[in-house]
């Protein structure tokens, strides 16, 4: 039981930690989309298909936790800046198949690097068994099925 093993004030000291971490490490990435109109579900969805190199719509939308009408007003905006590009599946043509043009390679890349500094930075800041620690904390946070759709690499 937590009430058991943390306090509330402890509680809402990780909470605390969590929100204003959140809120820095997204911050460098969401300036960078601001300047092309862009938002935090545009970056995700970017991450997601980069990571797979290529996705089906379906599986992006179960990764994202996001609605159908959601994704599809973000793909819009992707497609139509260049971004992202869907194609047919090949075993199945009433299945889209995701990926990055060059530009939103390039994109996510950017993103990527304006998060890695702070990362970087404060895992140097936790010490050399901190790595280990944020990574197995946050694994715990997540929900089971969650857990099977992260990379394995540290």
């Amino acid at each position: 039981m937590a009430d058991a093993f943390m306090s509330d004030f402890a509680t809402r000291a990780i909470a605390e930690r969590l929100f204003f971490g959140y809120r820095a490490f997204t911050g460098d990435a969401d300036r960078v989309l601001a300047s092309r109109g862009l938002g935090r579900a545009h970056h995700r969805a970017l991450y997601f298909i980069e990571r797979a190199g290529s996705i089906p719509v379906h599986e992006l939308l179960a990764t994202l936790g996001i609605t159908k009408q959601a994704l599809t007003r973000v793909l819009r905006e992707l497609m139509e800046a260049r971004l992202v590009e869907r194609r047919r599946d090949p075993t199945d043509g009433r299945r889209g198949i995701l990926t990055l043009t060059n530009a939103g390679r390039a994109l996510e890349l950017s993103l990527l690097h304006a998060q890695k500094a702070r990362i970087e930075s404060a895992l140097q800041d936790a010490g050399p068994s901190g790595s280990a620690a944020v990574h197995a904390f946050l694994e715990a946070l997540m929900e089971p099925d969650d857990r099977e759709r992260i990379g394995t690499s540290l």
